[in-house]
């Protein structure tokens, strides 16, 4: 059978491809983006098939619209996926406060309106699956993206929790958790801070690193058929990385940890007392 999808951010990266993926196969997709132009050639090629809808994804009200629209005009909702975002490059000590929130709002309320706007939908007909896009800066904590990874460790968080809640009902989450991909993410829809002196020299040798690590991006496009088996499976992961990267930074950063905690397991069973 044929899905309805509501993709965020299909202009471009991710969800673009994911949207082309769908609509390729005979899905139905409602495709939001800040500038429903960047969607006029999914509606020329794949007609009433596709719906787009400009979003800005902190607006909430606006969001809840759009997924009641997208509900109203395909009668369902199957598949949701949270994809708009952007990165934040910047020292902890450098960012204001105007560009953390700005962060959260985008990365981590944005998601949380969509998901909240499409589980009565999803509850009343008994089955959905909700796609949040995190990032291996999900579980790790890199770098000059403090902030980025802290608004994704707040999406992964939410979403575990959402997993165990709405699995009664049918509904169904995953995380998705990528690597480096030859996207945009880190071009023109990043947002930088202003760099503090002090950090310059740390900076460089980052991403001096970032840049090697570039070189082997991941191609978006690969992952189009990954997201379709997601979709389709009848038993989909709560976690999932896409890229050849991820499982190796996994292991170590909780290698790392265990021993941490481990080191200090005495302490930490002093501190319980009794």
């Amino acid at each position: 059978m044929s899905k309805t999808w509501f993709i965020t951010g299909a202009s471009r990266g991710f969800g673009r491809e994911w949207a082309t993926a769908a609509l390729e196969r005979g899905d139905s997709v409602a495709a939001t983006a800040r500038d429903t132009a960047t969607l006029d050639d999914l509606v020329q090629r794949f007609g009433d098939a596709v719906l787009p809808l400009q979003l800005d994804v902190t607006d909430r009200e606006a969001g809840t619209a759009a997924v009641r629209r997208a509900h109203d005009t395909f009668g369902r909702l199957d598949v949701v996926v949270n994809n708009a975002g952007y990165g934040l490059f910047g020292m902890v000590e450098e960012v204001s406060e105007a560009e953390v929130r700005a962060q959260f709002d985008a990365n981590v309320f944005g998601a949380l309106w969509i998901t909240q706007a499409a589980l009565p939908l999803m509850r009343a007909q008994g089955s959905g699956h909700v796609l949040q896009v995190s990032s291996i800066g999900g579980i790790v904590a890199l770098p000059n993206l403090g902030v980025y990874n802290a608004s994704k460790w707040a999406l992964e968080a939410f979403s575990q929790s959402l997993a165990t809640e709405v699995a009664q009902f049918g509904i169904k989450v995953t995380i998705i958790e990528p690597a480096g991909y030859s996207t945009d993410w880190s071009g023109s829809s990043a947002q930088h801070a202003e760099p503090n002196p002090a950090y310059d020299e740390f900076r460089g040798k980052v991403m001096a690193g970032r840049a090697k690590a570039a070189q082997s991006a991941g191609d978006p496009a690969a992952t189009a058929a990954a997201v379709l088996q997601l979709v389709d499976a009848d038993e989909p992961p709560l976690r999932v990385f896409f890229g050849k990267a991820p499982l190796a930074m996994a292991t170590k950063e909780y290698e790392r940890r265990l021993a941490t905690w481990r080191e200090w397991e005495q302490l930490s069973i002093a501190a319980h007392g009794g």
